[in-house]
């Protein structure tokens, strides 16, 4: 089993295409180039479902609380962009919580809902900053609703999958299949680190 996730994980890497990152908002709308915009960005992608399979590790209110702060955080590193106020390590930041999201997953310590908020918000101002940091002609407003369902869904489906895959650990009595989930996310995380 952690064999596949590895080997999914490294065609994922290896799929991920710069060139087609982005709808361009002159041809598709500022709204759907929001959409887009964390979908084809495998950076983005791991950490939303990472945010959300961390939150259905704890379950109850964390469920709506963490993916919440991570958007809310997400909001304001974005404003802060389009307002010029500049942020060190954006990237390397970004980069950062894919592995430490990963981690966290893999190695399921106890942790507060109010611990994985604050924590899951600090990188999500890096993840919004960089958002408006590719702003480029879309418009601010309609752009930014865009991201932030589409991240409010990657949150949705990370959850979904952290639900199932704990119906499917309970006969085995071990997270075993999430806590590999969590191990494949901080791997993908090192191999786009050291690809950059």
């Amino acid at each position: 089993m952690i064999k596949r996730f590895f080997m999914t994980t490294a065609a994922l890497v290896a799929a991920t295409a710069p060139a087609f990152a982005h709808l361009d908002p002159a041809e598709h709308g500022s709204f759907a180039a929001g959409i887009s915009h964390p979908l084809f960005g495998l950076d983005h992608v791991l950490v939303m479902l990472a945010v959300g399979l961390w939150a259905a590790s704890l379950g109850g209110r964390a469920m709506l609380v963490v993916p919440a702060s991570f958007v809310g955080a997400m909001g304001l590193g974005f404003a802060a962009a389009i307002a010029g106020v500049p942020l060190p390590f954006v990237e390397p930041v970004i980069l950062a919580s894919i592995i430490f999201i990963g981690i966290m997953v893999a190695l399921a310590l106890p942790f507060s809902v109010a611990g994985m908020a604050v924590s899951v918000g600090f990188f999500a101002v890096f993840h919004g900053h960089a958002h408006g940091g590719e702003l480029g002609q879309a418009g601010a407003a309609s752009f930014a609703i865009g991201f932030m369902l589409a991240t409010a869904a990657l949150h949705a489906t990370g959850i979904a999958l952290g639900l199932g895959f704990s119906r499917l650990q309970a006969s085995a009595g071990k997270a075993y299949l999430t806590r590999s989930a969590g191990l494949a996310t901080a791997a993908a995380g090192l191999a786009l680190a050291f690809a950059g």
